[in-house]
């Protein structure tokens, strides 16, 4: 995709961070053909969009940003009357690995938050014709706030040269890991951060049907399954309403 083809994509600017508003064939397209996509949830985008410079270098520069938060998407319709499509995570890794040209060995590397995680997702994706050998996974560390160094990471990454990687941790920190490998691997992957998308359909997350994820409801089924863990996140996410009602299009002032 030529330059002038990816700034003829309908985009739509969001607090700062320019939302793409195609449809996913389009954005599938023009990460193949590299950059970073990303897919800010709600709590990251009320959060962490205005306390950490490197996730918001990470929204801001992406070369694709989906609209995942069907919160943000809701907000902004009563906002501004202008009604967007929602693009979840889960939307994306189901199109992506529809996608034939991916499901060759060693064309997509993934980086899992842990042993299990790794060992299910694995098991599954060969089971469903998405060759995934142990090498095209890299278990990611506890990284720290701040900016983001893995050589290792980059070493196993350029060793292999897959033409995508997929980044399954956690929102807040996968989106400042894409920004770190965009900027220092030796050529240009598409690098897409997707976090526990893949998990709804291993198992590792509770399985959210089709009619769930268009009504916006992923929520609720997350919360559900581990109300501990998820109900302060999206509790966090309230504060998006005040955000989107004062800045609109433009970023947030830092704290």
């Amino acid at each position: 995709m030529t330059n002038t083809q990816r700034n003829s994509v309908p985009r739509v600017k969001i607090l700062g961070v320019n939302f793409h508003v195609a449809d996913l064939e389009s954005a599938i397209y023009q990460l193949l053909d590299g950059g970073l996509l990303v897919a800010p949830s709600g709590p990251g985008m009320s959060m962490d969009l205005v306390s950490s410079g490197t996730y918001r270098r990470a929204l801001t520069t992406a070369d694709i940003a989906i609209t995942d938060s069907g919160w943000m998407v809701l907000l902004w319709l009563i906002c501004t009357g202008q009604r967007l499509p929602r693009h979840s995570g889960l939307k994306m890794m189901q199109a992506l690995l529809r996608t034939e040209a991916l499901w060759g060995a060693g064309t997509i590397f993934w980086v899992m938050p842990s042993q299990v995680e790794s060992e299910r997702n694995r098991r599954w994706l060969n089971a469903n014709g998405i060759l995934t050998p142990e090498t095209a996974t890299y278990l990611a560390p506890m990284y720290g706030d701040g900016d983001i160094e893995d050589p290792a990471l980059l070493s196993a990454i350029e060793a292999q040269r897959p033409r995508l990687v997929i980044l399954c941790v956690g929102g807040g920190v996968q989106e400042r890991l894409g920004l770190m490998l965009r900027e220092k691997l030796n050529y240009r992957p598409g690098i897409a951060c997707l976090g526990a998308a893949i998990a709804f359909f291993t198992g590792g997350q509770a399985k959210i049907p089709s009619w769930a994820d268009k009504l916006f409801l992923g929520w609720a089924f997350r919360i559900a399954q581990d109300p501990r863990r998820f109900w302060k996140r999206y509790w966090q996410a309230l504060r998006l309403a005040p955000l989107i009602l004062r800045y609109r299009d433009r970023l947030p002032n830092p704290r």
